[in-house]
């Protein structure tokens, strides 16, 4: 074994200390991706990916090259690690791999576009945590137009840092946006409970309940209701775990306005002001960026 001393950079990840805390970028990695595309020149734009796009739904020819397209939305992947900005768009194009078309390269490279402008931006790990973690769920109903499923998003705080957060398609379809709603609430508690075991692993004792936040006032009364009823008695499993973490005393859910609802950029396309405001309160940043 070798101290190679304080961690700067680690595979693609580059770590720089200050009095603040640990700030997780991957700028190096970003400019390699954004020179590989051929896009030094291109003109930068400010969100990932167009709202209301029907990438599900693409008509145009299919792309001569799909392996090109695999290896830039796999480096992608890989970028979301430190950017949770990417993880929707991210999770659309993944879904496109074995058959992409030239629609879908076209938002591809929107994406590399969008790095074009920001390529430091990254997450600040704060020194001033209070270890304390806090949840926030979102879904989209009916999202995918070929499925139907739904797409749920969810986002994890230590403190006041970003640690955890994912895009995914729900496995089944959801009859109501309550139900969608509710099961990114089960999601999120999972993963609130395996967090919870982890930093305990690490010493770190959290005695707090976790608040979760939900933009949807019927998943909250099906949290908190324990009357079973005919639109809830196909979720009981689902039922009976987010109750019982409330009951235990692992999560307080509480209701949040979907405007200022952080979980929202993980289930949607939005336009630049929202998309900036919500970037503003996950706290990512980018230090490299003139002032």
């Amino acid at each position: 074994m070798k101290d190679l001393d304080t961690l700067k950079y680690f595979l693609g990840i580059e770590v720089a200390r200050s009095a603040s805390g640990l700030f997780l970028c991957q700028r190096k990695y970003t400019l390699d991706i954004i020179s590989e595309a051929g896009l030094l020149g291109a003109k930068p734009v400010n969100v990932p990916i167009e709202q209301n796009h029907k990438l599900g739904l693409a008509s145009s020819p299919i792309f001569s090259n799909p392996l090109a397209y695999q290896r830039l939305v796999g480096r992608l992947i890989y970028l979301a690690v430190t950017r949770p900005d990417l993880a929707y768009s991210v999770h659309v194009l993944s879904q496109f791999m074995q058959e992409p078309h030239d629609e879908h390269l076209e938002a591809a490279l929107r994406v590399v576009r969008y790095l074009k402008g920001t390529p430091g931006q990254g997450i600040l790990l704060r020194a001033d945590s209070d270890l304390t973690l806090q949840g926030w769920c979102d879904s989209d109903w009916a999202a995918c137009p070929t499925t139907r499923r739904s797409l749920m998003g969810w986002l994890v705080f230590l403190g006041h840092s970003p640690i955890s957060w994912k895009t995914k398609k729900q496995t089944t379809i959801s009859r109501s946006s309550a139900e969608a709603e509710y099961r990114s609430m089960v999601a999120v508690t999972c993963e609130l409970k395996w967090l919870k075991g982890l930093l305990l692993s690490l010493g770190v004792r959290h005695h707090k309940t976790i608040k979760l936040f939900c933009d949807s006032q019927s998943a909250l009364h099906i949290a908190k209701n324990p009357v079973f009823h005919e639109r809830t008695k196909h979720i009981e499993v689902d039922c009976h775990f987010v109750r019982d973490a409330i009951k235990d005393g692992l999560i307080f859910p509480s209701y949040i306005p979907t405007k200022s609802q952080l979980a929202d950029i993980f289930t949607k396309a939005l336009g630049q002001r929202q998309f900036e405001f919500l970037l503003r309160k996950l706290g990512i940043s980018d230090p490299h960026a003139p002032t």
